[in-house]
């Protein structure tokens, strides 16, 4: 798997100092033991094992492992090995074991296979980007599950936009379905980041047609189409087709009747979609009528728009007021710092308007982590009504936030100077399976806390 799909990171497993210097001897040893009582200089089973980590000595088993072209020998120890995994077990002791002195492995990346061994000979998990796939197969195969659940967590912990679909193919292959329902929540909730990832175009036709059936997918359904004729696009590449409109749409098959284009604005579907040659003569001659004939034909494709994600909102203040001198801006910054207990993903804020009559504002809002990585900005105008309700901004994108990690939410208004203001605020606000907590923030120049101010919700989706 390309590392790019995955952020550069490694598991948090820390190998005692001992083990590390093993491990270096061994290399400058030329994977040898040299001395006649090297037992006596490791107190621990484990540190013991450890010695014999891709060492020749007293090896009984090899392994060929990586495709033709890509192999590496690898020492093995029966015992061990067997202990580790049933596989194994099998392999060497059951009732079908082979008396082999070298077994190959081709299916099996040589760096995923090594990683496998670390863990069993080792107790260490060492996972890194471009290669948790690879072990998390190999720990599969060999059934050493509490390595395949640490893979698991740290794709769990890379997940994204950007390679959701990828991983959520690849659960659905690993039968992971904890893995597979992180994966949908990413996929739904940033569903225009996830369409036009780079990763995308890499999905198997399974995965794609899932996608384009998904109801509860975010996102404009003419980024569906692009995004269909992406993936299309790679396809042909992949089958040795010339990337025409008319081999896109063989590749797509059935799945082209997933694109809900009649649900699409007239003015998307007569400027873009009629237009590109995606459709045939009587299909878009039909999709025309469907939009203004009074009797509509019957058409293959979707009609009803998706449902998408339903908002949720956080209310963080249990009352508002004004006040013939309050609340001024003069463009100073009102800012609140938030957690969560799970993951969501913040898709703008409610924001108080004029307290005295209707009025025009025009917001900066913007968001950070840790008060220093700004993760979205935006600059919006709404239109407050002079009444005490909020109003909601919205990022162009919504953006994930990880739990146990605080966040600052912040906006800059330019409007009527007068406007409402939150009182009674909470410090932790249960809204469904989300626990959210308040905190003041050192970026607040303009009086916002967690008793009062603006900011008074927060929208996001869970």
């Amino acid at each position: 798997m390309a590392a790019e799909l995955f952020p550069a990171k490694k598991l948090a497993t820390v190998a005692p100092s001992a083990v590390q210097q093993i491990q270096q001897q061994n290399v400058s040893n030329n994977n040898t033991i040299q001395g006649c009582n090297w037992q006596g200089l490791y107190p621990s089973i484990r540190e013991r094992n450890a010695v014999m980590f891709n060492n020749e000595q007293m090896a009984d088993i090899h392994f060929v492992v990586g495709p033709p072209g890509g192999t590496q020998r690898v020492p093995g120890h029966k015992y061990v090995l067997a202990v580790g995994s049933s596989v194994f077990h099998a392999m060497f002791y059951g009732e079908l074991a082979e008396d082999k002195d070298e077994i190959r492995i081709p299916d099996v990346e040589p760096a995923s296979f090594l990683a496998m061994l670390k863990y069993i000979y080792c107790d260490e998990i060492d996972l890194c980007a471009d290669t948790v796939l690879a072990t998390l197969y190999a720990a599969k195969k060999y059934i050493v599950p509490h390595l395949a659940r640490a893979c698991v967590n740290f794709l769990e912990t890379s997940l994204s936009a950007r390679n959701a679909c990828v991983l959520l193919s690849q659960s659905c292959l690993f039968e992971e379905p904890d893995l597979t329902q992180r994966c949908w929540e990413v996929i739904d909730a940033q569903a225009e980041l996830a369409l036009r990832s780079e990763g995308f175009c890499d999905i198997d036709a399974q995965t794609l047609e899932s996608i384009l059936r998904r109801e509860t997918l975010n996102a404009k359904e003419m980024v569906v189409l692009e995004a269909a004729l992406s993936w299309a696009e790679a396809e042909c590449l992949r089958q040795e087709l010339q990337p025409t409109i008319e081999n896109k749409r063989l590749v797509l098959g059935k799945n082209i009747y997933l694109i809900r284009i009649p649900a699409m604005a007239l003015d998307d579907f007569a400027n873009g979609v009629a237009q590109s040659g995606v459709l045939t003569l009587n299909e878009t001659n039909d999709i025309f009528l469907w939009y203004t004939a009074a009797k509509k034909p019957e058409l293959k494709f979707v009609c009803k728009p998706r449902k998408g994600l339903t908002p949720q909102r956080c209310h963080r203040f249990q009352s508002c007021a004004y006040r013939s001198n309050q609340w001024r801006y003069r463009g100073r910054c009102d800012s609140i710092q938030f957690a969560v207990d799970k993951r969501v993903f913040i898709a703008g804020f409610g924001l108080y308007g004029s307290s005295c009559g209707s009025a025009e504002y025009q917001a900066k809002i913007e968001l950070k982590r840790q008060g220093s990585v700004t993760l979205g900005v935006a600059i919006i105008k709404y239109f407050s009504d002079g009444s005490s309700n909020t109003f909601p901004v919205f990022f162009e994108h919504p953006v994930q936030i990880e739990p146990d990690t605080f966040y600052t939410a912040s906006v800059v208004l330019d409007g009527n100077e007068l406007s409402y203001f939150g009182q009674e605020g909470m410090t932790e606000v249960q809204c469904g399976k989300v626990t959210f907590q308040f905190q003041c923030s050192s970026d607040s120049t303009n009086g916002t806390g967690v008793q009062g101010g603006q900011i008074p919700e927060l929208i996001f989706y869970a």
